[in-house]
């Protein structure tokens, strides 16, 4: 076999956008990983060869190929019998890459050793698609050479897709990747249509073992049972939290850190989603930010488990809401109030349609369309965003209203029954397998059973495959998930089989921890100068901090996970119902603001309080409904961290 080491050619360059740290560069302690977040090394050129050899292919009468691997993409181009004009399938680029391994023949006389690599192309329909390209390593005489060869191009493809640096002498061995990350997974298997937890067994499952990644899996069981798990964790046993739901359930993972006594070290955790829900707003934002088109269901879970698997993570902001009884929370989304709150709780009952839920709802708000009396008041930015500029002009004024805030009520805690990982799971292994697991591998078929690929490379007589004994837990392997404790003790079993669906009268998560917001007054006093005041009759006020509302909803086309702003979006009374449908038509494109809509306004800020002078009506933070009645909140940059994959490129997806 040809396989070599190119130079590496380093350019002086970053991307726009940087991550703060990749699962390689994680560690077990809070303080380890905010330490960890440096920026990465300056990236390769795209184009730079990293490795390239030639490999036979499985089954061993097939075609004989030539691999390149660039930091972009695996380069394949066949070479015997004879090379193609047009390759089919011979690029594919890392970000359908969710992980790899090596394997071996259980024939004893097979001198080859297998690479095996897990990709998610699109296809022709745009939908994806699992394929498993196995590529047979035989240049050399003996079992150990060919093994050191595959071993080597699996370092180097898990070293780029986990944003590690590779040395540039030439010395890629598996002693060069670290430990498998931990994640703790959270899903509720009520989410969206009652898909989640089947969604969870046929995709996530699969693939994060694919990637190499350990992880433990429990299953929520009613409203706020999420934000008292992460209350009781021992966090240094992971290294992060990701919700398998819609944005609901992180909303209580967030406030449960924010929590703890310990909350300063505990927001660091990295949190994740992937989205399973009927509201999955923020796995949009994480879609868009990957570079991915606009997708939906399982192809936009399938697009947020191939940047999970990746690694990664950002700075996220988070907004402290006070309430009226002077309790507070913490939110990642938006607060609305007025059309959109109501489409929110009102299609509650619909939940059974899944995202059409909001579709159906919004139809029905639309056909009793409602105004709200008012009062908005902000401290702007001092620096606006590259933003729409709000239709009307925005006169300064003081709040006058004065309030007497109630003390927060007392939150109960309920017993916690959990449902781990390692319990016995319908899924076919060895994608739960442990590492010390006594059960023998099942026999790996070519291509991981795909029929479109089958008919490339099978032929009879050939010895079936099995994970490399010899390799000592190559991450990348889909041999196992390995599991951490939850609890010093051993995790409690259910007390019934079945699982409560959530109540929907529960509160919603309150945080009584969370640094100080230095830019509000107490509720009921006067606001400072240089804030902002607009009063009114209202049909929808939004203050969002993302892009998105919703998967297919882009609120505020210009917002990051990072700006330190949340974007105010408001729509005035004398809003015809078509000039509203066309708002929301053109929220899909995020180009709302272009319409040139006089009652739509916007504005960046860094703080706003919101005083409804309508005596009923609704409002939610993050989709939960809280109390109804003045309100005030403060952005804290960066306070959380969010794991959101390598940064995408307009365009980039193939």
């Amino acid at each position: 076999m040809n396989g070599h080491l190119e130079a590496e050619e380093q350019r002086d360059q970053r991307p726009d956008q940087e991550l703060t740290w990749s699962w390689g560069h994680g560690s077990r302690s809070a303080l380890d990983r905010a330490e960890a977040m440096a920026p990465p090394p300056p990236p390769l050129a795209a184009s730079t060869p990293l490795l390239h050899g030639e490999f036979g292919s499985y089954p061993a009468r097939g075609p004989r190929f030539a691999l390149t691997l660039t930091p972009q993409a695996l380069h394949i181009q066949r070479l015997r019998p004879k090379p193609e004009a047009r390759p089919r399938g011979g690029l594919v680029p890392l970000a359908e890459v969710s992980g790899c391994c090596t394997l071996r023949s259980r024939s004893p006389s097979d001198p080859a050793a297998y690479l095996c690599i897990y990709t998610y192309p699109r296809g022709r329909r745009g939908g994806r698609r699992r394929a498993a390209r196995t590529f047979r390593a035989d240049g050399a005489a003996t079992y150990e050479e060919n093994r050191a060869e595959a071993q080597r191009w699996a370092t180097a493809l898990t070293c780029l897709l986990r944003g590690l640096p590779l040395p540039g002498d030439g010395e890629i061995t598996p002693e060069l990747l670290p430990r498998p990350p931990r994640l703790l997974l959270l899903i509720n298997p009520f989410g969206g249509r009652g898909l989640a937890w089947q969604w969870c067994k046929d995709h996530v499952l699969p693939m994060i073992s694919e990637a190499g990644l350990s992880f433990n899996l429990i299953q929520t069981e009613r409203q706020n049972h999420a934000r008292e798990l992460v209350q009781g964790l021992r966090l240094s046993e992971w290294d992060g939290i990701v919700t398998v739901s819609g944005d609901g359930l992180l909303y209580e993972v967030l406030n449960g850190l924010l929590d703890r006594p310990d909350w300063e070290e505990a927001v660091k955790m990295p949190v994740g989603i992937l989205p399973c829900g009927s509201g999955n707003a923020l796995a949009g934002a994480v879609n868009q930010y990957g570079g991915f088109e606009r997708a939906l269901g399982i192809d936009l879970l399938l697009n947020c488990s191939l940047l999970l698997c990746r690694g990664g993570g950002h700075p996220l902001d988070l907004l402290s809401v006070t309430l009226a009884s002077g309790s507070r929370c913490f939110s990642f989304l938006a607060v609305a109030w007025g059309f959109v709150s109501d489409v929110d709780i009102q299609s509650e009952r619909f939940r059974a349609l899944g995202s059409a839920r909001f579709t159906l709802g919004t139809v029905l708000g639309l056909a009793t369309l409602h105004t709200y009396r008012g009062r908005l008041s902000y401290l702007p930015a001092t620096v606006e965003p590259a933003s729409p500029t709000p239709a009307h002009g925005l006169p300064r004024a003081k709040s006058e209203l004065t309030l007497a805030p109630a003390p927060a009520p007392p939150v109960a805690h309920s017993p916690l029954h959990r449902s781990v990982s390692d319990l016995p799971l319908p899924l076919p292994q060895p994608a739960l397998m442990s590492p010390g697991s006594p059960e023998p591998p099942p026999l790996l078929s070519i291509n991981g059973g795909d029929p479109e690929l089958a008919g490339d490379w099978a032929a009879a007589g050939d010895s079936p495959l099995s994970p490399d004994p010899l390799l000592p837990s190559l991450p990348g392997s889909p041999k196992a998930a390995l599991l951490s404790p939850i609890t010093e003790g051993a995790p409690e079993m259910p007390a019934s089989s079945g699982l409560l669906p959530p109540t929907p009268d529960a509160p919603a998560a309150i945080s009584t921890g969370g640094p100080p917001d230095h830019l509000l007054p107490p509720l009921g006093t006067p606001l400072p100068p240089g804030w902002v005041t607009l009063e009114g009759d209202f049909v929808l006020m939004l203050a969002i901090s993302p892009s998105h509302l919703g998967a297919e909803l882009v609120a505020a086309p210009h917002a990051r996970f990072d700006d330190g702003l949340v974007h105010l979006c408001w729509v005035r009374s004398g809003i015809s119902r078509a000039a509203l449908l066309r708002l929301f038509l053109a929220m899909e494109r995020g180009n709302q603001f272009s319409l040139g809509c006089p009652q739509l306004g916007y504005a960046a800020a860094h703080a706003f309080r919101l005083e409804p002078l309508t005596p009923r009506g609704v409002l939610t933070v993050d989709g939960e409904q809280v109390e109804y009645g003045p309100l005030q909140a403060q952005v804290h940059p960066g306070l959380g961290t969010l794991l959101t994959g390598p940064p995408g490129r307009p365009g980039r997806e193939p």
